[in-house]
């Protein structure tokens, strides 16, 4: 049983050695890269598995890499977008996409809170894209004040949503207050967990994090 469906398996993951993407992996989410091309499928269909596996030749680590670029970038931005909430249930905020996944952050958001509206600013495209209850995507080319308010009179002033408004730096000094205590100081760790490259992210240049990145001991301790 075990034998057979070993078989079936990529034989780079039986042995515990699988690395890359698999083809079909590369055809459906390479287009989302910015500088993809219509060329860069023709090697994908010409080039064996089994070399993207391995990044086994100069174009196989390009493919690979920018792949990596594309699923980077929206980790970091469902990881990083401070958002706000207002009455009406509308929650928003700005990312830095400059690879085509904003509707990958956008389904991110809208499971997490699937009864609000969602609405997001691309400071690199300058689009607002907005996904609804029903988790339909439309974008539009205004900034994001004007898109949150033209949203938020169509629908009413929700009491749930009334008491729970918040701004993302209150929430995160609120966690980081409880978290940098001298007993569990780890500046390391933080680093490792917030790379200096994200304070470039929107949410990120204003942040609660970057004081707390450059504390010291001492200044937990006052």
């Amino acid at each position: 049983m075990n034998g057979e469906s070993e078989i079936k398996r990529d034989p780079l993951m039986v042995l515990g050695r699988a690395k890359g993407y698999s083809k079909e992996e590369l055809l459906k989410n390479l287009p989302r890269h910015k500088n993809f091309s219509s060329a860069l499928v023709k090697q994908i269909h010409s080039i064996p598995e089994v070399i993207f596996r391995n990044s086994g030749t100069p174009i196989a680590k390009k493919i690979n890499r920018m792949m990596r670029e594309v699923s980077t970038e929206a980790y970091r931005a469902k990881q990083f977008t401070r958002t706000e909430i207002n009455s009406r249930g509308v929650l928003f905020g700005v990312v830095m996409l400059k690879h085509r996944v904003v509707d990958r952050v956008l389904d991110y958001f809208h499971k997490r809170w699937p009864t609000s509206i969602i609405c997001l600013y691309n400071e690199y495209s300058k689009i607002t894209s907005i996904i609804d209850e029903r988790g339909k995507i439309q974008e539009i080319v205004s900034p994001l004040k004007e898109v949150v308010e033209k949203v938020s009179k169509i629908r009413p002033i929700m009491p749930y949503f009334e008491d729970i408004q918040f701004s993302g730096n209150e929430i995160y000094k609120t966690l980081y207050n409880s978290q940098f205590i001298p007993e569990r100081e780890n500046q390391t760790y933080f680093k490792q967990m917030i790379p200096k490259k994200c304070f470039n992210l929107p949410g990120m240049r204003n942040g609660i994090e970057k004081r707390f990145r450059y504390k010291k001991l001492d200044d937990f301790t006052q």
